[in-house]
């Protein structure tokens, strides 16, 4: 059923905005003044205070494998005013989803990096920037701490990312530069909030939304890197429209793309590509002859490291895949990997006593005859 046509009989529609174990926070919709009580009843909704409930989901939508998700617009069933509760009796189709960080119905990425404290890393910012342009959604790129650096270092910093084809936009949370204007950006759209720890994501909330007392974490002064202060996904409100979401900091995100879909997500070699044509269809942009993108461009070297990492987890996927593989991946310490002989399974393993026992009673039978 669309969501028009539940606003059309009736029925309490809400979002997930937290999900904790088996409970689900969900704020119900305030444009709609009558809900259906389930039992031929309606009452009115007060659409001033947006009601929150503490959902559980129903047993129908655990046995057909259902999850619910936050960013999720969910139809609420039973609900206890008085105790604030309720019940998840169905799940709208989702928009679209992201899988880390576990939402639906995204908008826009705001990826969040300081310019100082911890210091910026070109190669750690291409890599979360090819992540984000893989979820095929609008890309915010926000620098913060702007106010440690001079307007030399900022211009320098803006002419970089000019020419990796971004506009960002330079804040201080501390100072309150350009918060209003960013604030506008988010205006009415569901966002995610993004970005290694450290970098202020949580001080930024603060900042967005009044009142909210989100922990902030120190940096490490031994790794110059943040601390991790949040721990799960969360939707909060934002005054002037919209959602944002804020999501726990990981200073590597996995690039899980294949090597043929890499340089999509680089705006450089999409501009390339726009005008001119690689001979082969096929082309990874190395070393193939009448290569459009190859070149002198910033990023081509990050490029090719990223290439290299997706070639080698294909080639991971295709030997899992393959029965008939005569290597495994073996994991060794610090996340290394490392690739060791297969023994042949069954020339190895001990039989079962049920398969031993077929075996005599088929020697059995062949003796008799």
């Amino acid at each position: 059923m669309t969501e028009e046509a539940l606003q059309g009989s009736c029925r309490l529609l809400g979002t997930v905005l937290a999900v904790q174990a088996n409970y689900y926070r969900v704020q119900l919709d305030s444009d709609g003044e009558m809900a259906s009580l389930g039992d031929g009843e309606n009452t009115r909704l007060n659409p001033s205070h947006s009601p929150l409930l503490l959902c559980t989901r129903r047993t129908r939508l655990k046995k057909i494998g259902q999850q619910v998700m936050v960013g999720d617009r969910v139809l609420v069933e039973e609900p206890d005013w008085t105790g604030q509760r309720g019940a998840i009796a169905d799940v709208l189709p989702r928009k679209n989803q992201l899988d880390r960080p576990a939402i639906a119905n995204v908008n826009q990425i705001l990826l969040v990096f300081a310019v100082a404290d911890p210091p910026l890393e070109p190669y750690q910012l291409s890599r979360f920037l090819i992540k984000a342009e893989s979820t095929g959604l609008d890309v915010v790129l926000c620098l913060n701490k702007s106010d440690l650096i001079t307007t030399q270092q900022q211009a320098e910093i803006n002419q970089h990312l000019t020419n990796w084809g971004y506009e960002p936009i330079f804040i201080s949370v501390y100072k309150s530069i350009n918060i209003d204007d960013l604030a506008n950006l988010l205006k009415d759209n569901i966002t995610v909030l993004a970005g290694p720890s450290g970098v202020g994501k949580s001080s930024l909330i603060n900042a967005l939304i009044p009142n909210i007392n989100l922990r902030v974490g120190e940096i490490s002064g031994k790794l110059a890197r943040g601390r991790h202060t949040t721990r799960h996904v969360e939707l909060f409100d934002l005054p002037n429209g919209g959602l944002l979401a804020d999501t726990p900091g990981f200073n590597q995100p996995d690039l899980d793309c294949t090597p043929e879909e890499l340089a999509a997500y680089f705006p450089e070699a999409r501009q390339r590509l726009a005008v001119a044509r690689c001979r082969f269809s096929n082309c990874l942009h190395r070393d193939e002859p009448d290569c459009a993108v190859r070149g002198d461009w910033e990023r081509y070297q990050h490029y090719l490291e990223f290439l290299e990492e997706a070639i080698a987890r294909q080639s991971q996927l295709n030997q899992q895949a393959d029965p008939e593989s005569t290597i495994k991946v073996k994991t060794k310490g610090k996340g290394k990997h490392q690739y060791e002989p297969k023994l042949e399974s069954k020339k190895y393993r001990q039989k079962s006593r049920r398969t031993q026992l077929q075996e005599l009673q088929e020697l059995y039978r062949e003796s008799e005859e």
